[in-house]
């Protein structure tokens, strides 16, 4: 694995994290768009399944404890049930710990985002904009000096202008962590970025380094600089780390010098969330003491990860170490969704036949082996969508998977017959297959063609029968208890 990657996640681990800020709740209504209403010429959306992820200041909480740092999430919700989401989901990352305060007076912000296929069609937010109050202020910073005295090493403000982040609050924040030692990093929002004095680091885009310097700026290095230094001088920042979109990422500091990073090379598919990772992943560096050069060259790496998903999408540590492989090895783990289905495109422009097919491949077993080979052998390439830890843990219970998803990614790929893995968070592979689309989707057991997911994304559907005699299930019963009988579990 690439040195910077593996030192970076060798150290995050446990690393205590503070984040301040705005919170809210992404829902998604996923489906499929088939007709127009007769009511009104709007198209019907048929929906197949919802899911409630952590928005704003969660998202940045969500992304440094996929990463596996502990993070503890400061900010207010509303006494309702997208307020208690949050709670809930909060408690589902690996490693959090809860500082909330609940507002009586306050509505927790709600996004609704209606997606047909890979498209996002509409967003109805729930929002109603609550200046936190001195006592809820109060309150969190309390709870914030108290876990900084237990040793908490680094302190996002990720400021979505919804109420939490008052110019009192944000710099009561940074003088508390001058006092202990503890970089700041900001995720700005607004003009008003005196209250941001003294961070170490600020992260705007350069729609905000626009806003705050009165005027366009251009999306050219020597214009960006300039814009940066001003802001820099006029507000007391450190060091501001600009997100430029296709050109990468740019830090200037304030007395003047820069640098670039050119960003990932990959498809942009949905830039929701991009900027909590950026930040997340330069908290975590900062706190780290890891050089600028090194921090920016992780946060574009992730940035690209998490541009390829659909919606608000958290980056994880297997991301990050299948980056690292990619990058020292060349191998056939795929990070990015658009960038495998650019090979396979150009796979089948040659003539290639695409196979694919999917699953938890948790303890590889001949049965596994024997099925892929046959999979492989209905055409030229063999493409295998690998279910994420937290999709087999949804599928097959808190005890699973065994092995961890980097490393059943890694022996899938190991395999002569495998072309390409990619490991999808979601409990179906109906996503991935919309934007793969390979010739042939192969299932293994006792499937009905017509019952199989995502059949419509492929030329044909082929159902391969397992192998008598071997399942991850029966292996982890005979070494519990030997001699239980076994049962197939692909």
């Amino acid at each position: 694995m690439h040195a910077n990657i593996r030192t970076f996640l060798a150290e995050v681990q446990g690393l205590p994290v503070g984040v301040i800020g705005d919170v809210m709740l992404d829902r998604y209504l996923f489906g499929t768009v088939g007709r127009i209403s007769p009511e009104a010429p709007v198209p019907v959306h048929a929906v197949t399944r919802t899911e409630s992820r952590l928005g704003g200041a969660g998202n940045v909480a969500a992304n440094l404890a996929q990463l596996g740092a502990h993070v503890y999430l400061y900010s207010a919700v509303g006494d309702d049930e997208a307020g208690r989401t949050i709670g809930d989901l909060l408690m589902q990352l690996p490693a959090a710990s809860n500082r909330m305060v609940t507002d009586q007076e306050r509505q927790t912000t709600a996004k609704m985002r209606i997606v047909g296929g890979q498209q996002q069609m509409l967003r109805v937010d729930f929002e109603e904009y609550t200046e936190l109050s001195s006592v809820g202020t109060d309150d969190l910073l309390q709870q914030l000096e108290t876990d900084l005295r237990a040793g908490l090493r680094g302190v996002v403000i990720s400021d979505y202008d919804k109420g939490v982040c008052r110019a009192e609050l944000c710099q009561r924040v940074i003088a508390l962590c001058r006092q202990y030692q503890v970089p700041v990093v900001v995720d700005p929002k607004g003009t008003a970025w005196e209250k941001y004095a003294g961070a170490e680091l600020i992260t705007p885009n350069l729609a905000e380094l626009s806003l705050v310097s009165g005027r366009n700026v251009p999306n050219r290095d020597g214009d960006v600089i300039a814009a940066g230094m001003e802001a820099a001088r006029r507000y007391g920042l450190r060091q501001l780390a600009v997100t430029r979109s296709e050109q990468g990422i740019s830090l200037v500091t304030e007395n003047g010098e820069s640098g670039h990073h050119p960003a990932a090379a990959r498809e942009v598919f949905d830039v929701s969330g991009a900027g909590d990772t950026v930040c997340a992943i330069l908290a975590a560096a900062c706190a780290l003491k890891i050089p600028a050069p090194a921090a920016l060259d992780l946060a574009n790496q992730a940035a690209g990860v998490v541009v390829g998903k659909v919606g608000t999408y958290p980056i994880t540590r297997a991301d990050m170490e299948n980056i690292g492989s990619s990058v020292e090895d060349g191998n056939k783990i795929y990070v990015s969704v658009s960038a495998l289905a650019t090979q396979i495109r150009s796979w089948q422009a040659q003539g290639d036949t695409v196979v694919f097919t999917n699953g938890c491949f948790d303890i590889l077993h001949r049965g596994h082996v024997s099925y892929l080979h046959a999979a492989a052998r209905l055409g030229n390439r063999l493409v295998v969508g690998l279910n994420s830890d937290a999709s087999v843990r949804r599928l097959k219970g808190e005890t699973r998977p065994v092995c961890r998803e980097a490393d059943r990614a890694y022996l899938l790929q190991a395999l002569s017959c495998v072309d390409a893995v990619i490991v999808f968070a979601e409990d179906t592979p109906y996503e991935l297959l919309a934007r793969l689309r390979p010739n042939i989707l192969v299932k293994g057991g006792d499937y009905r063609p017509e019952d199989i997911i995502g059949k419509e994304f492929a030329e044909r559907v082929t159902v391969l029968p397992f192998i008598e005699g071997y399942s991850t299930t029966g292996l982890i019963a005979r070494i519990g208890a030997p001699g239980t009988e076994r049962e197939h579990d692909a």
